[in-house]
């Protein structure tokens, strides 16, 4: 697309190098070739922008064989504008002058014309051809066909188109048809893979059958060697006896003559130890009768000399209680002797005072005794006097009184 910029009521075009640019002011040609640049009026300005560089057109469409199956074809063609000239003539190139956008679509023009052409050639040679020689060389008889038929078209040159070359992609059978048509491919591969599989399988069985072979023919070798094995182990076993049977008769002599000589030493060890324990007992008991004799003899010395002195402590402590006893039996009686005097005085200086307090004898005695009486009296914890006692006794007081 051209680049148009706008100055003051003027535009300035800058084309690209593979684009064609006709420029025709007031019906006649100011300026024409690829990758211009030019100042222009756009009252008065026709422009056209034809692309001179290489396209590819891809293009896919569905045929049908001559056996009535349905193929898809993919192709590509790539084209070129040849002569711009004639190009813009018989397609509408021009462009806005203020945006440089096509007004049309000259290209999906060219892309139509040239795709139903190229079907049209495919269509043909595909009609006369099985689907089987289809998938075979479908994709190069096509291929030539359409560029042939393309080469030849009349109308491409007279457009200014020209066909740089043609290219056909796959030619792909219907998903059900294409999945028939691999089956026996597939069986065949499957047939030669179960063949292989049963060679190989063969193969091992015969393999099997010959190790089995080797091992049957082992184990009777084993077997056979087995067997004199065990006749050797029976030589040895017998050879073996023999020899312990006549170790163990050595054996048993020899221990029975040290058994014999073990006796003989051990019946004189014991008499030797008997007669040694005699003698040991013998002087044992000398020496323990001289022992118990020393140790009566001490023992009674210790009693005679513990019962002296017991005695001699037994007379100290009864002549010491003695002097004690009498001591503080002299002390009671002065003791004794010295409270009645005290008590005797103070009786009569407790009678004295009653006495020159005018009292009368008789009621000090019955003073005196009621005090002794008191002192001899258990101790009285607590007296409970009821209401008629104390109002006999306020009575009392209150008719002496009055009297």
């Amino acid at each position: 697309m051209a680049d148009i910029t706008r100055r003051l009521g003027w535009r300035h075009l800058r084309g690209a190098p593979t684009a064609h640019i006709r420029h025709h002011r007031s019906g006649k040609l100011a300026h024409d070739g690829p990758g211009l640049s030019f100042w222009f009026r756009p009252l008065s300005a026709a422009l056209s922008e034809v692309p001179v560089d290489d396209r590819e057109l891809a293009m896919t469409f569905r045929a049908r064989t001559a056996d009535f199956q349905d193929v898809a074809v993919q192709a590509t063609v790539t084209y070129r504008v040849s002569d711009p000239a004639v190009a813009a003539a018989r397609l509408d190139f021009s462009i806005d002058p203020d945006t440089g956008v096509w007004r049309g679509a000259p290209l999906e023009q060219l892309g139509t014309l040239l795709t139903e052409t190229a079907q049209q050639h495919a269509l043909d040679v595909l009609a006369r051809t099985p689907l089987s020689a289809a998938l075979v060389d479908g994709v190069s008889s096509v291929r030539e066909r359409v560029a042939a038929g393309l080469a030849a078209e009349p109308r491409l040159p007279a457009t200014g188109i020209e066909i740089v070359a043609v290219r056909v992609v796959a030619l792909r059978p219907e998903p059900e048809v294409e999945r028939a048509l691999r089956t026996p491919a597939r069986e065949q591969i499957q047939q030669e893979a179960d063949r292989a599989t049963y060679e190989r399988r063969a193969v091992a069985v015969e393999r099997e059958r010959t190790i089995a072979e080797n091992e049957l023919a082992s184990k009777i070798e084993l077997a056979r060697r087995e067997e004199q094995l065990v006749e050797q182990r029976g030589t040895n076993a017998r050879r073996e006896a023999e020899e312990s049977a006549a170790a163990d008769k050595v054996r048993a002599e020899a221990e029975a003559t040290r058994t014999v000589r073990l006796a003989e030493a051990e019946a004189a060890r014991s008499v030797k130890l008997a007669e040694a324990e005699a003698e040991r007992a013998v002087k044992l008991s000398e020496a323990e009768a001289a022992k118990q004799l020393r140790l009566a003899e001490a023992e009674a010395q210790s009693t005679q000399r513990l019962s002296q002195a017991e005695a001699a402590r037994t007379v100290a402590l009864a002549d010491a209680e003695a002097v004690r006893c009498v001591r503080l039996a002299r002390a009671e009686a002065e003791a004794a002797r010295e409270v009645g005097e005290a008590r005797a005085q103070a009786q009569a200086a407790w009678l004295r005072v009653h006495a020159d307090a005018g009292i009368d004898g008789v009621d000090t005695l019955h003073a005196h005794a009621a005090t002794r009486f008191a002192e001899n009296l258990p101790q009285i914890d607590s007296v409970t006097i009821s209401p008629d006692v104390l109002t006999g006794l306020l009575a009392r007081l209150g008719g002496g009184d009055r009297a």
